[in-house]
């Protein structure tokens, strides 16, 4: 008999990639709580050391364990995922969110990394990038051994010259995916999901789940 997915809480800050999994959970009809609905919806300062790592795993699983230690009783899962530019030496990379040093948030900061990155570009041939994802899911919950999961995926594209499109966030504007040929800012949720490397990172994480699945709630 199969085991269906516990209820999850989703670890991340960004506006934009909450919505984002909140719309791919649902979509596999997985319920999931963000940390505003599990009473941490106030952001801690120790939370600033959390991303210091410079491997996207080891932010992922500074993340999970984090909030893991918080939320006695819960599956905890969290990601770090960035864009990494062959002509930038894999920049932003790990960096991606605060690659500028701004003290912007949600879409302004998108809009100024954005920007950062397209003047970086000037003038360079070579524009192939990717998009990774690393998730790792923490189930401390009482009554056995902690289990961890880990999960990556990627999907490569290119940088274009200028936007196209105002859909996704972050860098997608920006991203012509080779999976979809179009922009990710062009492209339907439902279409990214399916080729993006969240959605890839996810999916290889509930296939570990249906092999050896949380103890449900």
């Amino acid at each position: 008999m199969s085991v269906p997915p516990p209820r999850v809480v989703v670890a991340t800050r960004s506006t934009g990639k909450g919505r984002e999994l909140t719309a791919f959970f649902g979509a596999l009809g997985i319920a999931v709580e963000d940390l505003r609905q599990v009473g941490l919806g106030v952001e801690d300062a120790a939370e600033d050391a959390l991303e210091t790592a410079e491997t996207f795993e080891g932010n992922a699983r500074a993340k999970a364990e984090y909030f893991a230690a918080r939320l006695p009783g819960r599956v905890v899962i969290a990601d770090d995922s960035g864009l990494e530019v062959a002509a930038l030496h894999g920049a932003p990379g790990v960096h991606s969110k605060r690659w500028t040093g701004s003290a912007l948030d949600g879409d302004a900061l998108d809009a100024h990394n954005l920007d950062m990155l397209l003047a970086r570009m000037t003038g360079l041939s070579d524009r192939r990038a990717r998009y990774v994802s690393v998730v790792v899911a923490i189930d401390g919950r009482p009554g056995a051994s902690p289990r961890e999961w880990i999960a990556r995926g990627e999907c490569t594209g290119r940088i274009l010259p200028a936007r196209e499109g105002d859909g996704g966030f972050g860098y997608d504007p920006v991203f012509w995916s080779d999976d979809l040929q179009a922009s990710f800012g062009r492209v339907t949720q439902a279409a990214k999901d399916e080729v993006s490397h969240r959605g890839r990172a996810f999916r290889a994480l509930f296939a570990q789940w249906r092999a050896a699945p949380p103890r449900a709630t």
